[in-house]
């Protein structure tokens, strides 16, 4: 048992972890619920388990779940907002969520980390000694965190697409626009790019590299030379005007991809990891204590790396949560990461 003389099993343990971090139900819901059944279990004890689970206990796979996202070729990078009310600062102020996600299919990571900050220093931080591929969108502090660190930097093409997509909608007409053009610039690049990742027919990155140069490249020069000529035509502070600046602005990274095979287009597997924290975060709304933060960002890599590999989260959380008494050695450890347990699948994020 990980917590002497209490009746929190592995398999209790597992269930409200899942119930908080998978369905996204608050632990004031989770008492009632257990009322329900007659079980009398508080939101404090809940959330204590949760916080030694997450700091404490689960610590290790987190590190070595990292040091293993930090040897992949590619890593993407995002973060969203998290408020902390006993923070030591103002309750309403912002906190941060990082994600970073990496990894070929089979064995995909995603980990979380909370900090008070959106300073550059922290994506300095969780990259550090990394020598790869950066994916990100076009928040400037992860392009000088790909300078210092002299790692080549890839920009996501959906970013992009999004600001046209806006630029679209804004429009007063449904007739012809400049930012629908774009929009099937973006398009032709997507259709190029779909069967070039599809699992069912593998294909190499030298392959999408030769690929991409027959049929994405000139794509590429046609957009390139369309927004250049449109540029000094448009307001540079209206929709269309932002989102042509964006653009130009981005296209050293937004390029990479040509010569990259490992790079896609965009930044999407993280924006999808992000998504149910997003969706969780509208029922919970915050967390309470700094120690809550954390513990949840590490609550949160381990269920979405579940999930992006296709492993059950609850049955894979059960097993580890009965096994992490007993594991000593990092082969111990390793013994317990997401892909090397026979856990039932479901499907692959």
């Amino acid at each position: 048992m990980l917590f002497a003389k209490s009746i929190a099993t592995p398999a209790l343990l597992a269930q409200i972890t899942t119930a908080k971090f998978v369905d996204h139900v608050p632990l004031y819901r989770q008492q009632t619920q257990f009322r329900r059944l007659r079980v009398c279990l508080g939101r404090a004890t809940m959330a204590g388990w949760m916080i030694r689970l997450g700091a404490t206990h689960v610590v290790p796979i987190i590190n070595l779940l990292s040091d293993l996202l930090l040897e992949a070729p590619l890593i993407h990078c995002d973060e969203t907002r998290l408020q902390v009310l006993n923070s030591g600062k103002a309750a309403a102020t912002d906190h941060w969520m990082w994600v970073r996600a990496a990894g070929p299919p089979g064995r995909r990571i995603i980990l979380f980390d909370y900090d008070p900050s959106r300073a550059g220093a922290v994506p300095r931080r969780l990259l550090e000694g990394y020598r790869g591929i950066l994916l990100t969108d076009g928040y400037e502090a992860y392009a000088k965190v790909a300078l210092a660190l002299g790692l080549v930097h890839a920009g996501c093409m959906a970013h992009a697409r999004r600001a046209f997509d806006e630029a679209h909608k804004a429009q007063l007409s449904d007739g012809p626009s400049h930012a629908k053009i774009a929009l099937d610039f973006i398009r032709e690049l997507y259709r190029i790019e779909a069967p070039l990742w599809d699992l069912d027919q593998p294909v190499s990155a030298e392959q999408r590299v030769r690929i991409r140069a027959e049929q994405s490249a000139p794509v590429i020069d046609r957009f390139y030379r369309w927004l250049e000529g449109l540029a000094p035509q448009v307001v540079p502070q209206s929709r269309l005007g932002r989102a042509i600046h964006y653009t130009l602005g981005q296209w050293p990274k937004l390029t990479v991809f040509l010569n990259r095979g490992e790079v896609p287009l965009d930044n999407n597997r993280c924006e999808n990891a992000i998504r149910p924290f997003v969706v969780g975060r509208k029922g919970w709304l915050f967390s309470d204590t700094v120690s809550g933060a954390k513990a949840s960002a590490n609550l949160f890599s381990l269920v979405e790396t579940c999930k992006a590999n296709g492993i059950e989260p609850h049955a894979y959380l059960s097993r580890l949560f009965e096994r992490l008494p007993h594991l000593r050695t990092v082969d111990d450890f390793e013994s317990m990461l997401p892909w090397n347990l026979k856990i039932p699948l479901t499907t692959a994020h």
